[in-house]
């Protein structure tokens, strides 16, 4: 249910719909699973209309699809739209790491060193939230350490579309067990200051995860998918 004393009198439609877009973003409601109006409305506990309200943006977004006599159900992941942000993402992140690596302090890199060890302490752990927070994280600081504040946009919106891609990707231990030898080797890239290398190395990353989506995304989408 919402606290809704936390929420500083904001419309009600704006709070079920971040709420539930932040449910589908992070897998807590799976794709192709149905949205019920009245079920959602109970569980968050307020009434059906900011839940129709949010459903109605949330299809805007694309991450609902309503059906006429079907109702509305939680979108795909198409492997497609996947591997569309991944070349962008792919683009952003060795544009950043080329950048950072001609401007980057020794505190800034002292951070990354830091970012990545707790990286590997929270797959050791295998904390899944943590472990997508700070890999989040790591690379979202490299695009601030690039100075380029329109860089920075972009990377936001590219997050936001690779989210739900994240929480299926993590689910599975192999596919990241070498993730923080990777993030190393980025930050080593970084600060040998060569910006190709960098560039070069950042593009190996998010490539290995491209491949993974395209060879292995059908299936793992529908694993996760409940139609």
């Amino acid at each position: 249910m919402i606290d809704f004393e936390l929420q500083n009198h904001r419309p009600l439609r704006e709070i079920v719909y971040e709420q539930l877009k932040r449910q589908i973003l992070t897998g807590r409601i799976a794709p192709g699973t149905r949205m019920m109006e009245v079920e959602l409305a109970e569980e968050m506990g307020v009434s059906r209309t900011p839940v129709r309200e949010a459903t109605r943006k949330l299809e805007k977004d694309g991450l609902v699809v309503i059906e006429p006599r079907r109702g509305a159900y939680v979108s795909d992941i198409s492997v497609k739209d996947m591997v569309d942000t991944l070349v962008v993402r792919e683009s952003l992140e060795g544009l950043a790491a080329a950048l950072a690596s001609q401007r980057i302090t020794r505190e800034e890199l002292d951070r990354l060193d830091a970012m990545t060890t707790e990286y590997s302490d929270a797959i050791a752990a295998g904390d899944m939230e943590k472990i997508i927070h700070e890999d989040e994280g790591f690379h979202r600081t490299i695009v601030e350490m690039s100075g380029n504040k329109t860089l920075s946009s972009l990377f936001e919106i590219i997050q936001e579309l690779a989210l739900r891609f994240r929480y299926l990707y993590y689910d599975d231990f192999t596919r990241y067990e070498n993730m923080p030898t990777e993030h190393m080797n980025i930050v080593e890239a970084i600060r040998g200051g060569d910006p190709e290398n960098a560039r070069e190395v950042s593009d190996k990353h998010v490539k290995k995860l491209k491949d993974f989506v395209i060879n292995e995304g059908k299936d793992a989408f529908q694993e996760h998918s409940k139609r």
